[in-house]
Formats: structure tokens, sequence, C-alpha cells
């Protein structure tokens, strides 16, 4: 159903299920879940002192940051799978897609729903923006996650329709032919010249509704689309950056051996002026600085919405939560991407806040699962786990954040991955294994899988059971 709104193209979906209960008088604890979109650790409270992301820093110093949080898998669609569901998943884009063509289990906003919550999702939160498929993603007869929302949204503006959006660049560009679209741009304007600020817009609108319902728990999702590629943000985000020396690129060659590293295929089809960043430095420069504005605007756009929450009234009764669906390539490795499993592919920001965390602001080094937020939420809103749901909740590291975590599997079509506290075991379908000493000073440049034969057995055998789990 399409409506106007402000000028806005707005895709909004009432999804067809029974009106649920609504309590007399709610004590259960808000949620406010924001997904960045490809976003690395790149930031300054995870040590990146060069990058402007004030809003976030903030956010971490009043919850608890991970350090070594691990996504299930190193593209966007089937990594959101498994931090909406709790399960691992289908390694495509399409994994929620071909879940909601057959009878499924709960996801995680559909739990809460069913537990009386308004459930409502602005921008990027399932693969497609909005929740719809169809040529330009705003077919309400193919719903991604059906049951999940009680509202689905998202404000298109110019970009015409959420396709238009998802790789639009300012005032209204969308991308027809990739090679015929800058991979990078900043022009001047405010927040909505670019996609994100028509998004964040909206989340202020149904924030400002959420919250005037005092009676209602609400589940709030706000999906960020930078720093998606094409790398387009507003001048005044790249000016911190303009002529700003960034730090060599670690291990920037292409590895030997059989890995999954592969040829950036999604950065390469853009529009490069003909230039490569593994072969020309300040062209790699300039892509990274790029980057860095967007994450810069995506920060901003996550204070906007802090901003207005604590403004409601309700902070103190919201858990909130800042999560990354995966890492991305600036260089290392030769590549400038996803889709990999190499560390800097699966490792990405998550920091969850909420009233009375004990020791608010340390941060944990245990590495962490994606999957495991559904069960997190759960124990913190005191809401039943369900028990299809395998994984460990994070409850025990949020409590004391000098707790030992356990290990991140991942996977892409061809090979999958387990990480513990030193190694990374990477099976690849033809039988070879990679495995990395992440205690060395190589890192993940030199495999060592006939150095450490009993380790490469048992994280072998590991991550066959690891990934029986959700069977």
């Amino acid at each position: 159903m399409a409506l106007h709104l402000l000028s806005a193209c707005l895709w909004v979906s009432h999804v067809e299920a029974e009106v649920l209960p609504t309590a007399k008088q709610s004590k259960k604890a808000n949620v406010l879940l924001i997904c960045v979109d490809d976003l690395r650790p790149e930031l300054a409270c995870y040590g990146k002192e060069y990058i402007h992301s004030p809003n976030i820093d903030r956010l971490a110093e009043s919850g608890r940051l991970f350090r070594r949080h691990y996504v299930q898998a190193p593209t966007c669609g089937a990594s959101r799978y498994t931090m909406l569901t709790g399960q691992y998943g289908s390694p495509g884009n399409d994994a929620l897609f071909v879940r909601a063509r057959k009878p499924s289990l709960p996801s995680m906003p559909e739990w809460f729903r069913q537990h009386g919550y308004t459930t409502v999702s602005v921008g990027k939160v399932s693969h497609h923006p909005g929740g719809r498929g169809g040529p330009d993603w705003n077919d309400d007869d193919k719903i991604e996650m059906p049951r999940a929302w009680t509202r689905h949204i998202h404000p298109s503006g110019p970009w015409q329709h959420p396709r238009g959006a998802m790789h639009g660049l300012a005032n209204g560009e969308i991308r027809v032919k990739a090679g015929e679209m800058d991979v990078y741009q900043s022009v001047q304007g405010g927040d909505e010249t670019y996609p994100d600020g028509y998004t964040v817009d909206e989340a202020l609108r149904q924030l400002d509704q959420l919250t005037a319902n005092t009676t209602t728990p609400f589940f709030l999702a706000v999906g960020i689309l930078r720093p998606h590629l094409p790398f387009g943000a507003p001048a005044k985000y790249m000016k911190p950056y303009v002529g700003f020396e960034l730090p060599p690129i670690p291990h920037p060659k292409r590895p030997d051996g059989k890995t999954t590293w592969h040829g950036s295929g999604e950065f390469m089809k853009y529009n490069r002026w003909g230039r490569n960043p593994n072969e020309d430095a300040s062209f790699a420069e300039e892509v990274r600085r790029h980057y860095a504005a967007c994450v810069s605007y995506a920060d901003a756009q996550v204070g906007r919405v802090m901003d207005r929450l604590e403004s409601s009234g309700v902070l103190d009764n919201t858990i909130v939560v800042l999560w990354g669906d995966h890492g991305w390539h600036l260089g290392e490795h030769a590549i400038w991407g996803k889709h990999a499993l190499f560390e800097e592919s699966l490792h990405s920001p998550l920091i969850i806040s909420a009233k009375g965390l004990i020791n608010a602001g340390r941060s944990s080094d245990a590495i962490v699962e994606s999957r495991s937020l559904f069960p997190t939420l759960c124990d913190l809103a005191n809401l039943p786990k369900p028990e299809h749901i395998a994984s460990a909740s994070m409850l025990p590291v949020i409590q004391q954040p000098e707790a030992t975590g356990g290990v991140a599997v991942s996977y892409t079509r061809n090979a999958k991955t387990i990480r513990n506290e030193r190694f990374r075991l990477i099976a690849h379908r033809d039988g070879t294994i990679e495995l990395y000493d992440h205690e060395s000073k190589e890192k993940e440049t030199r495999n060592v899988a006939e150095a450490y034969p009993q380790v490469t057995k048992e994280l072998s055998e590991k991550l066959e059971l690891s990934l029986l789990e959700d069977k």
C-alpha cells in the first residue's frame, strides 16, 4: 500500500495476525534495535580514534561493548536471518524470503509481538528495506517476514522505492547501471540529501507514536544503510577526513593458496574512474576516507534516534542494541568488500545498553555470535525463551564483562569457519583446511594447519557439531 507522507514514498505493512492483548499497565522493557549496514568496527570506541563517532561512543559508555562479536554470514540477508531468528540458516541474501515460503517458528520480532509488544521496523532491518519483494521491493504480496511486524516501513523519498534508496546517491540518484554510478561521493546538503536522513525522520515519527502509548511496550527496529556501497554522505561528514593520513592497511596483499579471497566484484562494478585501490595508494586512501565519512553520517543518525528516545522519557525502560550486520575489508588481503571468511568480513560492532547494567561502559572480550541476540533480549526483557532456540544468551557476559564466551561459527556457500579465543579454522567444501593463529604476528596470512594437527582436528569436529545444534 503506497502512502504519501511528507512527500516521501512510504511503504507500510499491516501484517494480518491476531489482535494481541494490551497490558493494563506495562512494566515490560521496550527494545530499540539499530542495525547498521556494512559497518566494521571502524569506530572510536573500538580503538579507531581517528573516526568521528561520538554518538555510538556515548552508547558504548552506557552499555556493554562486545569487542569480539561475529556474524554468521558475510552478507546482509543471511546475517540478518540469523540475528532475527536466532538460528543458523541459508548463506544467501534470499534466506528470509525462502523462510517466508514455508511454515516457520517465530522470529525474534514475532516472538515479542506474541508477548504483547507493538513491533515496528523502519528502513533496512531484514534484507530488503521495507521487507518486501518484487522488482522495486515494494510488493505487498511478497513479505520477507510474515507475522513479525505490526508496521514495516520504508520511506523512499526522491529515490522512488526501496530498491532505489538501497543504492541511492545524493538527491534521488538511483542505481541503474552500477558502472555509471560513482563508487563514492560527498555533496553539500543536510542529512536528507541521502536516504538515511529520510529513514531516521520516519523512525522519529514512529518513536513518538510508540512512546505516547504508556500501556504497551514496543520493539522498534531502525535500519541505517550507510556505510553500504556506494559511499555517499553529506560533505559535512567528509570534512574531518579531507587530507587526513589514515593508518597503513594491515596485510594488504592477496593471500597465497586456497582461501575465500575474491576479486571485490561488488566494489569493482561501480565507476572507479579507471582506478584500482590495490594498485593505487592515493585512490585507496580516498575510498577509506569516504567510508569513514559514511560511518560518521551513520553515527549522526544513531545520535538523532538516541536523543529522541532520551527526550521521550522512556530511555530508562528501554533496552538499546546497536548491531553491525557484518564487517567490510578496506584493503586487507587485497579485498574491498565483504563475502570472505576472513576476520574483517565477520567481525562487526555490537553494543547492548540497559538500565541497571553493572560496570556500564566496560567492554567484553568474550567471543559472541549474532544468533545469541534473540535469547539475550528475551532474558533482558523478562520474556520466556522459545524452545526452538539453541543459542546461548549473552546475559552472563552482560552481567560480568570478564566472563568468557564460546565460539563463533560462520559460513558461505562453499566454506564454513569457526573462531575461538586463539584460532580461526576455515573448512572448504573440497576438504581444504585453513588454520590461522591470532596470537602470531601473521594472524590470517599464514596457514598453520600442518603445524597444529590436533587443533585442526578438534576445531573441525566442533564446527560440525555446532552446525547441528539447530537441526
